[in-house]
């Protein structure tokens, strides 16, 4: 796997040289890395948040670089103080007191309370994140679902929606126009609230082509070369905002080490388990390409995988055995016109109110999968697993098991013990993540916001 930086990490020190400048747009007329909007995908969904910080060529470039560093900063860190600003991200007093009249000019960030906690003399005034204006939009199609999601700048979820779906009974063109007609509900949605959707990041299982909007291969859809970029533009209309594709576990991935307390996590694994088990990982506050983990051979009973091989680990992992093993064909787990959180929290019930059959069912899930991790574990070091997907739903029956395997096949009794954890973050972090990768050009290049009339009663202050 190719290590890909994301920009997520600590500001670079003074003097560090950073990488080439991607520039995003708020605009209607250009995408997040500025291509026109002609139906084509940007570079990458995920081009800002893995390109780094731009290098600092003029003047110009350099006061974008040094807003995106403050931007980022207060996203990571939370409100700070400009005193504070200045210590952690080396620039002087001064020069932060600029960048943050210029960050509230554009809408993106605010002064809120004093900040009086151990202060000597003058308190200061928080600045904190703001952009209550701009939104960024995931889309994820999986195969028994679409979900759609809006994030603020501050990552406060403004809209959700979710429906069933079984996507492999409908041709690729059929599936996206149901994508597309959530995505037009949510930006009606965000609209009325008075909010601009920057970018619609969809979110899919399987191996992507960012540059060309391609899926390439989805094999639990039966996808293969499918333009799902300009079908998903051309039913949105030329004055939606743009659309760009990224993978479902990179996009976990992102939105967990966003919502990891502090900023202190910035090494974890993320595996996610739907029909198929993705997997990506975050090192150093970077994002690591996911491969193919599900398809690992690690299947005791050797069964067929829709990938045309025997043996992958999702087929022993994956939902569908997992349903099989649980509960009859008859059975409303089955139903794919129900949605999957309601058939999962059905099955939830019953473990919680130990039905035997289910119980049973995530036991051996449990075995299966720390199989699977205890590989990661081997190959990567990572010191926190995080499961997602359908695995986080059933955490409390199957963190435990997998950390006692995990923790058995230590192999000397040093710290570094690997943590198992579910996400919090539901079956739609996904989505969220894909709603952060829309919003990355403003975290890239905060200049590309214009200036906005201060109203009367708004509540930002000049710096």
């Amino acid at each position: 796997m190719a290590k890909i930086s994301t920009g997520l990490g600590q500001a670079p020190e003074r003097g560090d040289h950073v990488r080439q400048d991607q520039r995003g747009t708020t605009g209607t007329g250009t995408g997040t890395a500025g291509h026109p909007q002609t139906g084509t995908a940007a570079p990458s969904a995920a081009s800002g948040i893995m390109a780094g910080y731009p290098e600092p060529a003029d003047k110009a470039s350099l006061r974008r670089t040094n807003l995106s560093v403050m931007l980022r900063h207060l996203r990571e860190n939370g409100a700070q103080s400009r005193t504070h600003l200045a210590a952690a991200t080396g620039l002087p007093k001064a020069t932060v007191s600029v960048l943050v009249g210029d960050l509230i000019q554009r809408g993106l960030v605010r002064e809120g309370e004093l900040d009086r906690a151990g202060a000597v003399g003058r308190p200061h005034r928080m600045v904190d994140l703001d952009g209550r204006w701009i939104c960024g939009v995931g889309a994820e199609i999986g195969p028994d679902h679409i979900t759609v999601l809006a994030l603020d700048l501050r990552g406060t979820v403004v809209h959700e929606d979710r429906r069933a779906l079984d996507v492999p009974a409908l041709t690729p063109q059929a599936a996206l126009r149901e994508v597309a007609d959530l995505v037009a509900d949510c930006l009606s949605a965000v609209a009325d609230l008075g909010m601009h959707a920057v970018a619609v990041t969809l979110v899919t299982q399987g191996s992507v082509d960012a540059a060309s909007g391609t899926v390439a291969v989805a094999t639990n859809f039966g996808w293969r070369d499918v333009r799902a970029v300009h079908e998903l533009r051309a039913r949105l209309g030329r004055h939606a905002p743009p659309v760009l594709v990224e993978n479902d576990a990179e996009s976990g991935a992102l939105a967990e080490y966003l919502a990891a307390p502090g900023a202190d996590v910035r090494e974890l694994v993320y595996v996610t388990g739907g029909i198929g088990v993705g997997g990506a990982s975050i090192s150093g506050g970077k994002l690591i390409r996911g491969s193919e983990i599900g398809h690992m051979r690690l299947d005791r009973l050797d069964r067929p995988c829709a990938c045309g091989r025997t043996g992958c680990w999702e087929v022993a992992v994956g939902l569908q055995t997992f349903l099989d093993a649980a509960a009859d064909p008859a059975d409303r787990v089955h139903d794919l016109s129900v949605d999957l959180a309601d058939r999962l929290d059905d099955l939830l019930g019953r473990a919680d109110a130990g039905e035997p059959r289910t119980l049973a069912a995530l036991a051996a899930l449990a075995d299966d999968l720390a199989l699977g991790l205890g590989i990661l574990v081997d190959v990567l070091n990572p010191p926190r697993i995080v499961l997602g997907g359908y695995f986080a739903v059933f955490g409390r029956h199957l963190v435990d098991p997998a950390q006692r395997i995990l923790d058995d096949r230590r192999i000397t009794p040093t710290p570094g013990r690997v943590v198992v954890t579910a996400s919090t973050l539901g079956l739609s972090n996904a989505a969220r993540g894909g709603a952060h990768l829309a919003l990355e050009g403003i975290f890239q290049d905060p200049s590309v916001v214009p200036f906005r009339p201060v109203a009367e009663d708004d509540e930002y202050r000049s710096a």
